[in-house]
This record gives structure tokens, sequence and C-alpha cells, in this order.
């Protein structure tokens, strides 16, 4: 490939991306109280968010409906096709639905309007055509026209759909604000995620309980490699009885070899131990052990009852497993 052909590629690809930016400020720009009266009729809903769409807009609507089902709104997505045919008992009367068309006039949506309405179901529909039949049919009509398609024949859906999906997201974004979504009823959602997971469980959970490797303060130095070995947590927890002193890394252990060379073998625990070292309770959840090692640069914390004596270590690699 040559430099030319590279370059052309490129040429389109940011043309490609500058149109759609530009799709999404328009979208910015004109997004107005109708938006905000479709967060309140989903929002004050007894039932579900149906989500609707044929073709491309069926496509982001899918997303859409996973992305409010995962943020708080109870939604799934309803095939047009399918609901003419039998689906329509999936949506009850409490339900508020959300229709995608980007022209307005999709046969298999239009097809469905009037049970709808006769079901006593509110319509929202997602459009790029305010005078269309079904923003016309609609109780809440959102605009999402662009002024072109990113395509180079303006055919294909690209920067309709784009608008699609932002809009979609600002829906669900609004929502969450309204419902008061925390990242604790987020990972409730997602219990089988990392961040599900940090939310979730606690230090206790997690942490090394058992055979700690812990050392007098006078230990001497020929027996803490061997106890930082023998212990697989790079580190030795230096205690007077209950009383913890320090802790001494692999790295703290390297650095007095390095320093007090033929004098290392003559030292002892306390002589390089670091004071004051961090600890959390057992009861903290994942993510504050996380933030407290990423604020003070450590991988190690050691976990403590409010007496202050040792229940475990907790480490880095158990958090990011």
């Amino acid at each position: 490939m040559t430099d030319t052909t590279k370059a052309q590629i490129l040429d389109v690809a940011r043309r490609a991306v500058h149109t759609e930016m530009l799709a999404l400020k328009h979208l910015e720009e004109t997004l107005g109280g109708e938006f905000a009266t479709a967060v309140e009729m989903i929002l004050s809903a007894r039932g579900k968010c149906i989500v609707t769409g044929m073709g491309k807009s069926g496509l982001v609507g899918r997303k859409i409906a996973a992305t409010l089902a995962s943020t708080g709104t109870p939604s799934f997505f309803l095939h047009p096709g399918e609901a003419f045919h039998g689906d329509l008992g999936m949506i009850s009367k409490e339900d508020v639905v959300l229709a995608l068309s980007y022209s307005g006039e999709t046969d298999e949506i239009l097809k469905i309007v009037p049970f709808i309405h006769t079901n006593g179901n509110k319509l929202v529909s997602m459009t790029g055509n305010a005078e269309s039949a079904l923003a016309k049919n609609s109780d809440v009509h959102l605009d999402v026209s662009v002024r072109e398609e990113a395509c180079i024949l303006h055919l294909a859906p690209t920067s309709s759909t784009t608008a699609q999906i932002a809009l979609g997201d600002a829906l669900a974004v609004s929502l969450m604000q309204m419902r008061g979504f925390t990242s604790i009823d987020f990972a409730r959602l997602h219990p089988g995620g990392s961040l599900g997971r940090r939310l979730l469980m606690t230090v206790g959970n997690v942490m090394r309980r058992h055979d700690l490797p812990v050392v007098a303060p006078d230990c001497p130095a020929a027996e803490m490699i061997h106890a930082i070995s023998k212990g697989g947590l790079g580190l030795i927890v230096v205690a007077d009885g209950d009383r913890i002193e320090g802790i001494v890394t692999d790295g703290d252990v390297r650095r007095a070899m390095e320093r007090r060379r033929s004098d290392f073998f003559g030292i002892c625990a306390s002589d390089i131990a670091t004071p004051n070292p961090k600890t959390i309770s057992a009861d903290e959840k994942l993510i504050e052990a996380e933030k407290m090692m990423t604020r003070n640069k450590v991988t190690s914390l050691l976990v403590t009852d409010p007496a202050g004596k040792l229940q475990g270590v907790i480490q880095i690699y158990d958090i990011k497993l």
C-alpha cells in the first residue's frame, strides 16, 4: 500500500468521523423540552420501556434497550415484525413504547401504532422527520435528523444511527440521574463483571488470613529473607505481640543489601521496617481498598480489626482478578 493510498483512506475516514461529529453537535443544540418530557414519561411509567425498530434502527434499538435495562430502567427490545404476528402480548398496559424509525414511515412500525394507542400505552418516537406519520401519531417525538450521512453516497445509515445511539444514551443517563442510580446499583446488575466484583465484595472476602508472614522486631536478616520467601506475599509484617510495628517488603530487603553490603546480615527487622503501614477494615469494599492503594502508591494493605489487631493482608492482585 502506497503512502498516497494510506492518505486517501485516512482522509475518507476523518471526513466520516467529522460528519458524525457535526451530527452530534446538531443534536446537542436542538435537544429541548420534548426530551425532558420523554424522560419524565418513562420515569413515571409503572411498567417497562419497550423499544422497537426495524433494520439499522432495530439494531440501535436493541442497544438502547440493553443500556436502559442495565442502568435501572426495565426494558427489552420487541421486533415490530414479530409483534404484528403475536408478540404484541408482551406489551402490558403500564409500559411506554419507544419506537425508532429515521424516516418515520417504516411500515412494520406503523402497523403496530393502532394497538399501542388502543392498549393505552404512551408512545415516544425517535425519527428524523417531524412531519412523518410516526412522529405525528406519537405522544412525544424526539428529533434525530442529520444534515447528511457519513456514507460517501449519503445513503447508508451512519450519522443518523450515531445520533440515535447518542440520544438513547442520553435517555439512559438522564433516567439514571432522576432515579438516583448509584454505582452499587450498577454492580448489582453486573455481578459477574470486574466492577461488580469490586463494588460488592469486601476485603474480608478475598484477603489472605492464614499463615501470615509475621516476625518479631528483632528477627535477623537471614530469617527475614526466609519468611518473605515462605510467605509468598513479597512482604513480612513486623509485630510485637498483637501490636503492629511495621512491614518489610522484598524491595526493602534488596535496598538494605545494596546499602549495607557486608553489614546486611547484622541487621534486624526493626532496622528497615516501614512504620505505620496502611491498614483497612475487612468490612470495606474492594473498590475502597483499590482507591487506598492507588492514593498511597502501595500494592498491599494490612487488614486489621477495630483494636488494630492483624486479621489479614490484601494485595492489588486479589482485587484485579
